[in-house]
């Protein structure tokens, strides 16, 4: 199996080409509070994550793999290196990156943070879904803490010396969190669990003393639904006065997950309350925990989008190596004929540039996405800090659920790409594709995150968010003079043609309205969506690149390369988007007359 290999210039290309569309010269350092993310400063950070990643991370992946987790006498062991590895990461500051100055935090932008962890998801996945737990629970902490929490617990997770863990599916719930009945009942100043959830990630394991829990609980007067769930913060071992460690909670692993990818992850079926209730502590307000939670979830759900990246990166660079070493078939050469690589053969180029244009929209999309939340937070302007909050609304769902789906896709092209060979576990191709499965499933499945997107972003307020995401796409690239370049010509059309099925799509949704007919196509609008934010970046960062090839230090075939993702993703997914917007002009066809009894094969 191949190395992993940082692609960091791949990643300062996106970085640069999407600052640059956003802010112009003045890149990161023009918003308050980032003055030191210099091009020097974000370069060495990112030289540093990719170091850890190639270095630290990526020889564990297949190792981890193999060996997996497992359930010892109520402990939860992770495969050899894992645990040292955190504690690497956590002594050399990732941990805290994205945490605020004033907590002890980095405060690093979003931007450069999401780079970072596309490297690590790339090289080792199953590591790196611990670390996106705390990085969900600091910020969960950091907007809804109480000041006691945020000293005992927060600094904690901030310097990696305790992780955290997201508690919300239970059996009988799964993603209906209305249905949940883990029970929290008030004893004076804190509150008793008990309950059940499962599908935890970190919800054990020998990486640090402590894990803190985040669980979603009803009080016994609780209003029924999701109106009545509050949060708790519920930590392995309950903490001393002075801060240390006390006695063992009533919390615990009853069972690890057999799954089929990540098995370096433990999956954990978590107790609580088997001996008198686990004791926890009420984070926000009672009866408003699922609202806070979200601020959890939407941080992850944007991680785990930024998992497909790094894990489609990682299936791409192992088919290319392939394709590169693997002698088959032959070439036409002046002499006749003679033995060839595969990467000669026309149908795998197709394949490698399929994998390759989208992998780079993901990162490109994937980067927009963090830059639209550093600028909702820290423009100057309330007016830019408004528009840039109402296109991250629409984001999330497409970045957890397009960037997913593709790298699904490119994990399995992958496996094409090596031939028989990638069917068989040993080459290390089939892990990706294992691994990126269940990031279309967690966090939400992509087909909720479709109709989220549908109808509370885009019926929600009329369709005002996405008609202003549209109008600043299609601004951004008029403000280009694409002429210039002719072997862009064609790609100009598709995504000006592109624009209007999405708009045509659009205000066929607000028409129709809320409808079975709306929700069986919400995942072919949110398809179309992706499809254009990710061509219209690429096609931004190619016409940019034509006129950088006549530069005297210009590095063309890189540059070649950024136009032929820019054209291929062109002829392949822009193409796509008049098919997609006639399926949502067309409604649910007959889907939505199905009716149970029409799927049986009895």
């Amino acid at each position: 199996m191949s190395d992993y290999l940082p692609p960091l210039n791949d990643i300062r290309f996106a970085m640069r080409e999407v600052a640059e569309l956003c802010l112009g010269d003045g890149g990161l350092p023009a918003l308050p509070g980032y003055e030191e993310a210099t091009d020097d400063t974000v370069s060495a950070v990112l030289d540093e994550a990719g170091r850890f990643a190639a270095e630290i991370l990526a020889p564990l992946n297949r190792s981890g793999d193999i060996e997996g987790c497992r359930l010892e006498n109520g402990v939860v062991r992770t495969p050899d290196g894992f645990k040292e590895a955190y504690q690497q990461m956590a002594a050399s500051g990732w941990t805290g990156m994205l945490a605020m100055p004033e907590h002890g935090g980095q405060g690093l932008p979003n931007q450069v943070a999401i780079a970072a962890f596309e490297m690590w998801s790339s090289a080792n996945m199953a590591f790196g879904l611990i670390p996106l737990m705390v990085y969900s629970a600091i910020e969960l902490l950091q907007q809804h803490g109480t000041a006691e929490q945020k000293e005992v617990y927060l600094s904690r997770l901030i310097t990696g010396e305790w992780v955290s863990t997201m508690n919300l599916t239970e059996p009988q719930a799964g993603s209906d969190l209305s249905r949940l009945t883990t029970r929290a009942v008030k004893n004076g100043d804190h509150y008793r669990l008990t309950g059940q959830k499962i599908f935890i990630t970190g919800g054990d394991h020998d990486w640090t003393g402590n894990i803190v829990h985040l669980v979603l609980a009803r009080l016994p007067d609780a209003p029924p639904g999701t109106r009545g769930i509050s949060l708790f913060l519920v930590p392995k071992y309950l903490v001393n006065a002075d801060g240390g460690l006390g006695t063992r909670n009533d919390v615990r692993c009853l069972s690890l997950e057999h799954k089929l990818g990540i098995n370096a992850s433990p999956t954990c079926v978590m107790s609580y309350g088997e001996d008198g209730g686990a004791i926890g502590y009420l984070v926000g307000e009672e009866n408003k925990g699922l609202a806070a939670m979200f601020t959890m979830m939407n941080m992850s759900r944007l991680a785990v989008g930024v998992q497909g990246v790094g894990i489609g990166e990682r299936a791409y660079q192992q088919a290319l190596a392939y394709a590169r070493e693997r002698i088959q078939g032959t070439r036409k050469t002046e002499d006749g004929a003679a033995a060839a690589a595969i990467i000669e053969h026309p149908d795998v180029k197709r394949m490698l540039l399929s994998m390759k244009s989208l992998c780079e929209a993901h990162r490109a999309v994937a980067l927009y996405t963090a830059l639209c939340i550093d600028l909702a937070k820290r423009h100057p302007d309330e007016a830019v800090r408004t528009r840039y909050d109402a296109h991250l609304g629409l984001l999330t769902p497409v970045v957890k659920a397009w960037i997913t789906d593709g790298a699904v896709e490119v994990a399995s092209i992958g496996i094409q790409v090596h031939g028989g060979t990638g069917f068989i576990e040993e080459t290390g191709a089939a892990q990706h594709l294992r691994d990126a499965r269940i990031t279309t499933i967690y966090e939400g499945t992509n087909g909720i995150q479709a109709g989220d997107l549908v109808g509370r972003k885009i019926q929600g307020d009329g369709g005002r968010a996405i008609n202003g995401l549209i109008e600043d796409m299609k601004a951004a690239l008029e403000s280009l003079d694409a002429t210039g370049a002719a072997e862009l010509v064609a790609v100009k059309a598709a995504q000006d043609s592109a624009f209007r099925d999405l708009q045509d799509a659009t205000r066929c949704l607000l028409d129709r309205g809320p409808s079975d007919e709306t929700a069986i196509v919400a995942h072919p609008y949110l398809t179309l969506l992706g499809n254009v934010i990710g061509g219209w970046l690429l096609l931004l960062a190619a016409v940019r690149t034509a006129s950088d090839l006549s530069m005297p230090d210009a590095d063309r075939t890189f540059l070649e390369g950024k136009i032929l993702s820019a054209r291929h993703f062109g002829q392949e997914r822009l193409s796509m988007c008049a098919v997609l917007a006639e399926r949502i002009r067309s409604g649910g066809d007959g889907t939505a007359a199905a009716v149970a009894d029409h799927f049986s094969r009895a």
